[in-house]
């Protein structure tokens, strides 16, 4: 898949991992650290990536194949509402996609469904739906629209969302890239890393 013009990746990387006990981001699955996947994922659709770490030091890197910046949160474990909003402000294009940076099990083809969801739409976000409930992330949001909540950067990612107005991507359309419903895994725990489970579709065909 060709990058898409005009998109920039904003990987969350700011959390403390105090369920996973060490930093989990570093931990190895597939070869490499759990971050690379994240950051391979998004540079496949975006044309540059901005991380948004803690208050320590950035993480070693392997450079993606798109240009990187690593800015650090305005306030150390604030949550990912505050994450995307410092990604946001540091954005050189007018649509973003948002993953966390544990989640290496994204697709490159279901951030392309939310960023044309979000670019066919008037709203300010779009985000995946799974048996009618709005996932957080990953999610796509218009810059400028985050930005005019910059000010407010307390809260849930969800509540954000919600503000901005959300586009959403029904099952039907998700499912056809990632059936099993990949993209919206994360890791939590060190069991976690055995690999994901099929989320159900209970009802999906109906979304």
């Amino acid at each position: 898949m060709s990058h898409r013009s005009g998109a920039t990746g904003i990987v969350l990387a700011g959390g403390a991992a105090s369920r996973f006990g060490s930093d989990k981001l570093a931990a190895t699955f597939g070869g490499r650290p759990i971050l690379q996947h994240a950051l391979a994922s998004t540079a496949a659709v975006c044309d540059e990536i901005i991380l948004v770490v803690g208050q320590g030091p950035a993480p070693s890197l392997e450079m993606p194949a798109v240009p990187l910046h690593v800015i650090h949160d305005a306030e150390p474990f604030a949550g990912p509402r505050a994450g995307l909003l410092a990604g946001a402000s540091a954005a050189s294009h007018p649509l973003a996609v948002v993953v966390g940076a544990d989640m290496p099990w994204l697709k490159p083809a279901f951030l392309e469904l939310l960023l044309e969801r979000l670019d066919a739409d008037h709203r300010g976000a779009a985000a995946a739906i799974l048996c009618g409930v709005l996932q957080p992330l990953p999610c796509a949001v218009r810059v400028a629209a985050a930005r005019e909540v910059a000010e407010r950067p307390h809260g849930s990612l969800l509540a954000l969302l919600e503000q901005l107005g959300v586009a959403p991507l029904p099952e039907l359309e998700w499912r056809a890239v990632d059936p099993a419903g990949e993209s919206l895994q994360d890791v939590d725990r060190p069991e976690d890393l055995a690999g994901p489970v099929d989320l159900p579709a209970r009802g999906w065909l109906a979304t």
